[in-house]
């Protein structure tokens, strides 16, 4: 289904996660820093990205920063930071979603789908058809009966 890359240094949660979302048929691809990201994102090529904030050497909000610079791919940040002002700067740096720890895996499950849904570019089905107007996604052209 999809690529998902954990950033995250807790070996426990990772493999919590790395579960759940092996379970729904994702490929999971772990790193417990951020020093290697942009060879980590290109490695893994991932669809949406679960990254931690309080990670050695580089955290969480810098390489959310970082990934920014290089991709809109959906980020949720996965933390044991509760405070306000930390899920503001989450988002203002270009978190999609912030959950914070205890989390309910399940619950960390539903937003991935919702992300990827939501991230997903083009169409699946060559030719749409609704009643008298079809849409041909390869040509981009619509037709109304037939022209």
């Amino acid at each position: 289904m999809a690529n998902i890359l954990i950033i995250e240094d807790d070996k426990r949660i990772c493999k919590i996660v790395e579960d759940y979302l092996i379970k729904d048929g994702h490929d999971c691809f772990i790193t417990n820093n951020g020093l290697d990201i942009i060879n980590m994102l290109k490695k893994s090529n991932p669809d949406l990205i679960i990254l931690d904030l309080m990670l050695p050497e580089l955290d969480g909000f810098t390489i959310c920063k970082l990934i920014r610079t290089v991709s809109e791919v959906p980020i949720i940040i996965l933390t044991a930071k509760t405070e306000e002002v930390d899920k503001l700067m989450g988002y203002e740096l270009g978190a999609d979603d912030y959950v914070t720890k205890p989390f309910s895996p399940r619950v960390l499950n539903a937003k991935v789908k919702v992300l990827l849904k939501r991230s997903e570019i083009g169409f699946k089905e060559d030719i749409i058809i609704n009643g008298n107007i079809s849409i041909d996604n390869s040509s981009l052209l619509v037709y109304v009966d037939g022209e």
